[in-house]
């Protein structure tokens, strides 16, 4: 049994991508199709069982995946799965200021048309509460993020340097 365990968490530890170069990789995957195929192949072992913000990355990773598709049911469909998984994450750890810029992120870039942005405000407001918390390097990410988006106001920009 302990065996089992041993190779249980062996592989877990193993599986997981690296979260910053996950973070690099991110921003960068909606750039092109050849760079998007990239990220979703990093967190192709991922799971709903994988650590939450990993899988918010996943399902990033299969919504932006979702914009390169040829058929337009495909998108529709690739897209659903990519928002269901991060809405899973934000449910798991809904106090996650990553899984929240996450969704945030992809509300913010989606077409109208999709109607999946009405956590933006709250997304906002979350992470404009809770940046002052983070430390390191995930609060220079935080940080990066709000200075490019365009949820933020100039005025909370200002805010944050």
């Amino acid at each position: 049994m302990k065996l089992i365990f041993s190779l249980f968490v062996f592989l877990n530890f193993f599986n997981n991508p690296d979260i910053s170069e996950i973070r690099k990789s991110y921003f960068n995957a909606a750039n092109s199709e050849s760079l998007s195929k990239n990220f979703s192949s990093k967190l192709s072992g991922v799971t709903n069982e994988s650590d939450k913000t990993l899988v918010a990355y996943k399902g990033a990773s299969i919504a932006l995946m979702s914009k390169f598709a040829k058929k337009t049911a495909d998108k529709i469909d690739d897209f659903k799965e990519g928002a269901k998984l991060v809405e899973f994450a934000v449910v798991s750890e809904p106090n996650n200021i990553e899984i929240r810029l996450i969704r945030l992120s992809i509300q913010e870039n989606v077409p109208k048309i999709v109607k999946y942005n009405k956590n933006k405000k709250e997304d906002k407001d979350f992470i404009l509460v809770h940046y002052k918390e983070q430390s390191g390097a995930l609060k220079e990410y935080v940080k990066n993020f709000m200075l490019q988006s365009k949820s933020f106001s100039a005025a909370e920009k200002q805010t944050i340097k």
